[in-house]
């Protein structure tokens, strides 16, 4: 199944929706249209585990396509945020995951040209989440370096403490798409958090795809262009560190809870590796794509600091 959280006008609360074809089907009304219960966020659905799925696939099965009046829109009609629109705690980012990336960092970056014999984990704020069509923002005291990485974002089901590799995708309730937006310039005696964890830096989206529907992770292509010319393009099984690998070993010392995310890196071809380097300045637009997810597109616009806005206006 394709869930995503999206508003049916700017006036109307968030909901939780179910894509069936080219509709929206709100999850909580179509289950109270049938005298059940099911949640209307998506980390509620998440927390529901595989009984809340089964019961809205009774939903889904006892409709056959016939919506009561009110529970299903046109895709296009309503305004999809972020699928969870914010995180319970840190997106767990993971730095030089692809072959590739790790030659073209070492180059440009100052770090190791030794593939890394672990995962090299990061985090970023909640608050860094930006849904569809939301804005990148680009702040010229801060960043004269802005790049992208487009990501595959698995999101986690059920707790995983010191789970094993072979049992580590059973964790996983679902994937989705993740820009890792990074300010190259921000760094801090080496630390990221700064560099990527500012806000508007993980535009993610459009939707979650259900673990049922992706069995095997590490196949599919990804991609990102901006301004129209592809920057970025590869495919998972390039990881170094799959995604079961990645469970296990960051579940190792950290537990990982239900609507936990992990953006699990992101290929060759991010600006800081390019000769002469590239970035996104306001004005750009970045679009990037997973197989079988889908589609990410984010305008990159000037953010002037509050405190100028008042000088400004004074």
């Amino acid at each position: 199944m394709k869930f995503v959280t999206y508003r049916a006008s700017v006036e109307a609360a968030a909901r939780l929706g179910v894509v069936v074809d080219d509709l929206v089907v709100n999850v909580g009304a179509l289950a109270a249209a049938q005298d059940k219960v099911l949640p209307d966020t998506m980390l509620g659905l998440i927390d529901a585990g595989r009984a809340g799925l089964d019961t809205l696939r009774d939903c889904l099965g006892s409709a056959a396509g016939r919506f009561p009046a009110g529970t299903a829109t046109a895709i296009g009609n309503v305004k999809l945020l972020a699928p969870i629109p914010r995180p319970r705690k840190n997106i767990f980012g993971i730095g030089l995951n692809f072959v590739e990336h790790v030659a073209e960092s070492a180059k440009s970056l100052d770090t190791s040209k030794d593939l890394p014999k672990q995962p090299v984990v990061f985090s970023k704020p909640p608050t860094t989440v930006i849904g569809p069509g939301d804005a990148i923002e680009h702040n010229k005291k801060i960043t004269q370096q802005l790049d992208w990485e487009v990501e595959l974002a698995v999101i986690i089901g059920t707790t995983a403490r010191r789970a094993r590799k072979q049992d580590a995708l059973s964790h996983v309730f679902g994937y989705s798409v993740m820009i890792d937006v990074s300010a190259r310039d921000n760094r801090r005696a080496g630390q990221w958090i700064f560099s990527k964890g500012q806000d508007t830096y993980a535009p993610f989206g459009p939707c979650i795809v259900t673990a049922d529907e992706i069995p095997d992770p590490q196949v599919l292509d990804l991609w990102l262009t901006v301004n129209g010319v592809e920057k970025q393009r590869s495919n998972t099984r390039h990881m170094l560190f799959k995604v079961d690998h990645l469970i296990a070993d960051i579940s190792s010392g950290i537990t990982l809870e239900p609507g936990d995310i992990i953006a699990s890196g992101t290929p060759e071809g991010v600006g800081a590796g390019r000769n002469p380097q590239e970035w996104m300045w306001p004005g750009d637009v970045v679009v990037a794509c997973v197989e079988g997810i889908g589609t990410l597109r984010h305008p990159v616009v000037d953010a002037t600091p509050e405190e100028n806005c008042r000088a400004e206006a004074s």
